[in-house]
């Protein structure tokens, strides 16, 4: 390893080694390195196959936008598929396998695609597999699509979300995101830092340059501690904005030490985006292979990570920002020439270069690389026309830089191309939102605009999806002219780092090959989320038995004492049926279904929703949410209603109850009971909010038990009532109250099997007590347990509508 890292220099903890292994492969890094770090330490160049091609591809950046180095980290029972090498902390026993290739890294069977790159252009997919048919080629396809492998058993990861609000947001943990923060909390603001690398400073831990007089860690360090000091301010490391909504909301991921994702739902007063910019590939012939970086990725391994890259190197830009990697690269001892695509540079500059070692070759462009799995040569084309092979293992390129303005525009902001900068910048802001630092263009370095190099050979804009020039071409010639178009039919900017690299080249090259502005092409629509999130981070805790919370009614344990088979209807674990020992499930329920017919049946009906509607307006807010009225009602009394929506149609159906004057109970069913009461209450804040009304789901505070059958009014009088039964005092549709088997209870007659039914409520804690009461008598009342599928049978048989 030490042959390819210097001994002294970088942010790494040379005292604490850390084994880990990449495609089975034994290696050591430090403390401190990420997985890519780590493999460029030990010589490892090739790293991944891209996409379609299965081209040799190694690391190009050092952060979230690297298209190349996908891997699969996998763990016993774990596998967590398509990370960036780049954010891939290492840790002790660390074991990562490259994706997208068969048999080996080395030798992959899949780069046969090189040589079939004629017959599958951009879209050919869109053209062929019609005979004999798509289902013939379509296993293939499946095999071969995606990168990295999914974990077939339930992941280990650990996934929760966490929900904040602050004053101020600051994206960003660099200079002007520390400043921003900085200012902020001094003025009494709860201020929230978000930071996606390990620790905040940005490119000031590593570049060397000095801010008011100190270097840049120790400047980072003072300006942490102020925010801190100022007691109301949270910086969050590791930590990416992956989406910005409406109203301030901000959605950050957040990757825990363990390998956790912790989801944030975030709200904020203001937003100040300090989200940097990204440093663009060049688009020439072989810009793919191994060893070709970019200019600022090469300076970062080399300074904080202490990676020596290569003892001979070239760097091609067109602006001044890649000179300070010459330099460094230079002073590292490597031997390094400057390929610089302009003409008139400022003789100073070309002293100090020159002074340091670094060979200036201006108005020059590199039109081809050499070697087969790593670089090991370019072709430099002057001027004048002539070639000139110069021998390297690292190629550095430097394009420009690219705001991240994907956040901005998310959030209602709007960009407009800057024909000096040779970028797109903010251009106007929604009132919450603001872009400070580079990400608002405030230190672009001098570039010129020059988007490719015409050569010939095989040029790629996006390396991850393998799209070339020929391509964008391709898809001009067929009429895909708009940005939009040309990124679905060519994959332009649809990989893991979202076009970060090579997007606005892609967009440059359509812009020449239609005759038009780059600003009348337009950039592609940045959606969210800005960085790729593992689906589980999505999901939370919420998996396994948490996926859906399954409720449990207060006669659960009963119905289990009682042998009854258990499933889940509408989110709530509830008997299917009672079987006797033996009884086929089928058997069972006609059993039950006849003993309601013949004599009487005790069904759990706790779970049916229940919510109270109570105000001076209670009638009157009803009648807007049932196709029949409501207002109408006497206490006393209940009524069947359907529930509509705007469309007219039907959303739910029940019994709901007038209780008071001002006091209604609005049954629903029990899958729908959640919604509806959510759906009462839109319906009471937002569109009516005139009326005096108030509604509170009450379903679990209420225990039922249904008593229906022939015999059901024996069964009530031998549990005990002092409620008149009689049909001329309790008629169908009544609402009564009383005692029932020593209980307090409203009683609802109310069928829905068509037998004399009566829904009997008491409070939950008090269910078993009422059920044991009902189930007491014998002869004429006693009472069979009855299932939800007897239930449904009955309500069928008889015609009755089910929702």
């Amino acid at each position: 390893m030490s042959g390819h890292r210097f001994e002294t220099g970088g942010r790494i903890d040379r005292a604490r080694p850390i084994a880990f292994a990449f495609e089975g492969r034994a290696y050591r890094g430090f403390a401190g390195d990420t997985l890519a770090s780590a493999l460029l330490a030990n010589g490892v160049r090739l790293v991944g196959r891209s996409f379609k091609l299965h081209r040799p591809r190694g690391v190009v950046t050092a952060g979230i936008e690297e298209p190349n180095a996908i891997v699969d980290v996998v763990a016993p029972g774990d596998r967590r598929p398509n990370l960036r090498a780049t954010e891939v902390e290492l840790c002790e026993g660390l074991a990562a396998v490259p994706v997208n290739c068969w048999p080996s890294l080395a030798f992959d069977a899949g780069a046969v695609n090189s040589l079939l790159a004629p017959f599958i252009p951009a879209g050919f997919y869109y053209k062929t597999f019609f005979w004999p048919g798509w289902r013939a080629f379509e296993p293939f396809i499946r095999r071969a699509a995606g990168l990295g492998r999914a974990a077939k058993a339930p992941v280990q990861t650990r996934f929760e979300h966490r929900f904040a609000r602050c004053d101020v947001l600051v994206v960003g943990g660099g200079r002007a995101g520390l400043v921003a923060a900085a200012e902020a909390a001094g003025s009494g603001r709860r201020v929230i830092v978000c930071e996606q690398d390990v620790e905040p400073g940005g490119a000031l831990l590593w570049n060397g340059r000095a801010i008011e007089g100190r270097a840049g860690p120790d400047w980072v360090r003072d300006r942490v501690q102020e925010i801190g000091a100022a007691g109301h301010a949270t910086i969050l490391t590791r930590t990416t904005a992956i989406g910005s909504y409406d109203h301030g909301a901000v959605g950050l991921a957040q990757r825990l030490a363990d390998g956790g994702i912790r989801l944030w739902q975030l709200r904020a007063g203001r937003v100040i985006l300090a989200t940097g910019a990204t440093e663009r590939a060049l688009v020439f012939p072989g810009n793919d292979r191994p060893g070709v970086m970019l200019a600022e990725a090469v300076l970062q391994y080399q300074e904080r990570f202490a990676v020596r890259l290569a003892r001979r190197a070239v760097v091609f830009a067109n602006n001044d920002a890649a000179w300070e990697t010459a330099l460094a690269l230079a002073r590292r001892g490597a031997a390094t020439t400057l390929v610089d695509v302009r003409r008139g540079m400022a003789a100073g500059d070309l002293a100090g270069l020159a002074a340091a070692g670094v060979e200036v070759l201006s108005e020059a462009e590199v039109i081809a690389t050499h070697g087969r799995k790593a670089l090991r040569g370019v072709t430099v084309r002057g001027a004048d026309g002539r070639t000139r092979r110069l021998d390297c293992e690292l190629l550095a390129v430097s394009g420009g830089f690219t705001p991240n303005l994907q956040l901005f525009t998310q959030g209602g902001g709007r960009i407009a191309y800057d024909a000096d900068a040779a970028t797109f910048r903010p251009n106007a802001a929604p009132p919450n939102l603001s872009v400070v630092g580079s990400a608002a263009g405030e230190t672009a370095p001098a570039t010129k605009a020059h988007w490719r190099v015409a050569a010939q050979g095989k040029a790629f804009v996006d390396l991850q999806n393998d799209v070339a020039v020929d391509d964008v071409s391709l898809a001009v010639q067929e009429g895909f002219v708009s940005i939009e178009h040309l990124k679905r039919y060519t994959a332009l900017g649809m990989g893991t780092d979202q076009g970060r690299i090579g997007g606005l080249n892609g967009q440059a090259i359509l812009a020449e090959l239609t005759g038009r502005s780059i600003e009348a092409v337009g950039a592609i629509k940045a959606r969210p989320p800005v960085s790729p999130v593992p689906l589980g981070a999505f999901a939370g805790r919420a998996r396994g038995a948490l996926f859906q919370l399954q409720r449990r009614t207060p006669l659960d344990a009963l119905h289990r004492t009682l042998g009854a088979t258990i499933e889940d209807y509408g989110g709530w674990l509830r008997p299917v049926c009672y079987p006797k020992p033996g009884e086929p499930e089928a058997d069972a329920v006609r059993r039950e279904a006849l003993a309601v017919r013949n004599g009487a049946g005790l069904f759990d009906a706790s779970p049916l929703g229940k919510i109270e509607v109570v105000g001076p307006d209670a009638g009157r807010f009803l009648d807007r949410i049932y196709a029949n009225p409501m207002s109408s009602l006497a206490i006393g009394r209940a009524r069947y209603g359907l529930m509509l929506n705007e469309l007219g149609v039907i959303i739910d159906d029940g019994v709901a109850q007038r209780l008071a004057e001002d006091r209604f109970l609005v049954g629903a069913t029990s899958g729908g009971a959640e919604r509806i009461g959510a759906w009462l209450e839109e319906w009471r804040q937002c569109e009516w909010p005139e009326l005096c009304v108030l509604v509170a789901p009450v379903t679990t505070a209420w225990g039922v038990v249904t008593v229906s059958g022939p015999t059901a009014r024996q069964v009530l009088q031998a549990a005990g009532t002092d409620i008149d039964l009689s049909g001329e005092a309790f008629p169908n549709l009544g609402v009564r109250t009383g005692r029932v088997g020593g209980v307090d209870a409203r009683v609802a007659r109310v069928s829905f099997t068509g037998e004399r039914s009566y829904e009997v409520s008491v409070p939950a804690s008090r269910t078993e007590t009422l059920w044991r009461a009902l189930a007491a008598g014998g002869g004429e009342a006693a009472a069979t347990p009855v299932g939800v599928e007897a239930w449904l049978l009955l309500r069928l048989e008889k015609g009755f509508l089910h929702v």
